[in-house]
């Protein structure tokens, strides 16, 4: 889809020449170059950890640059901080959302930028220009709503209208589709398309080849915190762009041979549960996963798969239904029972639910077992066992950077974050992993090593549930679909025979062909 037309080539809007930034003695970019036209998509495309957000995080100003120069509107800039970038015109939306949880939409839009008669905040008109800038870039959004109450989307959606609110002309998106449906997706290209046809410039920080085909311009490749190139996306292919972000070839198919599933390890029941408005979200919903099997539950975000996924983990109660594990009833059971009775979890989000951020990565990989043998001996953390299982698992799972007993996991980058959950999660080796979104987030490279450990969880005779917005994900390794909308199951169909428009089909409501 070429829509170069928007691109005005003699107006360059950024321009970041040979940008080097150092952390200590490590260089996060290494001499990188970017330029950015009036009205075009440039994605920024590289593998996690390869430098694309330090990259951006200067051009936003929250970094100073250790070398190199920075042009806005063909003017050198020395950033003071993002304030300072938001002034002479770039936004940048964050991968993981700023929001103040329970301030309204439109509070969130204007804080820091409020307009006062007198001394009074004008709502009124702040609220009415949300509107009009949601309407002109077509953003479905409630101004009223409270944060916590919306869904991850519509969140995104907020952002965006932040730094538009505050005037920004060059936006930057950080790994924007990472937690979006497939439905969501394309309302964003739409937004994405908006943006430029209104003469504003979007830069994409991602690692997803196919967004960048459907929607971007350019492309500037970095790897290891060098530049690569940067080309014109509708002049290279989808494993083109692979193997200059990764620096070898990727394979995108997963290897899963046949194989019978087993008894039945996890059964649910006429599961009804409330959402935090205490409205019905689990309707009635049936599902079951067997040994040896990987049940894929393809669905668009907030039709009760995160409600399920928690009460399945203990975070939340259900009003009425069975839940049972290996035939034993754990309705309504704490999160350490659910676990004892074999129920492991990559949970959605690792920030909030996966991981404790001040923590070191080596605690992090023993959390639910940080008070037994070996791992404690008479209460007391025995550091040298905990140090040698962490480096093993750094070494197999690839967690970078190593020997890590110094680094909090909040530290590490998002692809890497994920590592550390998915090493904890696949070696407490329980019946059951249910995986929420594994690969949200991780680069084509970190994506083909999560998918072989699912497999080969399976290979190994435990059930997984894959819980996933990524359709071509649950298509990739299911062996069983069931599809939810409205929360229930609306329809099962066989792994094999899955295809992608009869899925979207039944995850808008409609029959199973």
């Amino acid at each position: 889809m070429d829509h170069t037309s928007h691109i005005d080539e003699n107006t360059v809007v950024i321009q970041m020449k040979d940008i080097v930034k150092k952390f200590g003695d490590f260089t996060a970019n290494d001499h990188i170059n970017l330029t950015v036209h009036k009205g075009e998509v440039h994605a920024i495309l590289g593998e996690n950890g390869a430098g694309k957000s330090t990259l951006m995080n200067v051009l936003y100003g929250l970094y100073k640059p250790t070398s190199g120069q920075i042009f806005i509107d063909g003017q050198e800039v020395h950033l003071n901080g993002p304030r300072h970038a938001i002034e002479l015109g770039v936004g940048m939306v964050h991968q993981h959302f700023m929001l103040i949880q329970p301030f309204t939409v439109t509070d969130n839009i204007i804080l820091g930028v409020e307009p006062t008669r007198g001394i009074v905040v004008d709502e009124k008109t702040a609220r009415k220009r949300v509107i009009e800038l949601s309407e002109r870039y077509g953003m479905k959004v409630d101004p009223d709503a409270k944060i916590q109450d919306i869904s991850v989307g519509m969140q995104q959606r907020v952002e965006i209208l932040k730094v538009l609110y505050r005037g920004a002309k060059t936006l930057i998106l950080d790994e924007p589709t990472a937690s979006l449906t497939p439905q969501e997706i394309d309302e964003l290209m739409e937004i994405i398309r908006n943006l430029t046809g209104d003469g504003k410039s979007v830069i994409l920080i991602t690692h997803k080849l196919k967004e960048i085909k459907a929607c971007s311009d350019y492309c500037t490749i970095i790897r290891q915190g060098k530049y690569i190139d940067t080309v014109k996306v509708s002049d290279v292919s989808e494993s083109q762009l692979a193997s200059m972000m990764v620096g070898r070839n990727v394979s995108f198919t997963v290897d899963k041979p046949d194989k019978e599933p087993g008894k039945e390890v996890l059964e649910v029941k006429d599961l009804r549960a409330k959402d935090y408005r205490g409205a019905e979200i689990l309707k009635g919903l049936d599902l079951h996963v067997r040994a040896g099997e990987i049940v894929g539950l393809a669905g668009v975000d907030g039709n009760g798969q995160t409600e399920l996924v928690e009460i399945l983990t203990g975070l939340k109660k259900a009003e009425s239904g069975t839940i049972t594990m290996e035939g034993k009833d754990v309705f309504n059971r704490t999160p350490k029972e659910l676990f004892d009775a074999g129920i492991s979890c990559i949970p959605a989000d690792r920030q909030k639910n996966g991981l404790i951020l001040d923590f070191a990565v080596e605690d992090n990989l023993i959390l639910q077992h940080y008070n037994e043998e070996p791992y404690a001996k008479h209460d007391i953390l025995q550091r040298g066992v905990i140090r040698r299982h962490a480096t093993e698992l750094e070494e197999r799972f690839d967690i970078r950077p190593r020997h890590t007993e110094a680094h909090p996991a909040g530290t590490l980058s998002g692809g890497n974050q994920q590592k550390v959950i998915i090493a904890r999660e696949v070696t407490n080796d329980k019946e059951l992993l249910i995986a929420f979104n594994p690969t949200r987030g991780l680069d084509v490279g970190a994506i083909e090593f999560v998918h072989k450990y699912l497999v080969e969880q399976r290979n190994k005779g435990r059930a997984v549930l894959l819980v996933s917005f990524e359709l071509d994900e649950i298509i990739d390794l299911s062996d069983r679909i069931d599809v939810i909308f409205d929360g229930k199951i609306q329809g099962e169909i066989a792994g094999r025979d899955a295809d992608e428009k009869e899925l979207g089909f039944m995850m808008a409501g409609g029959a199973k062909q």
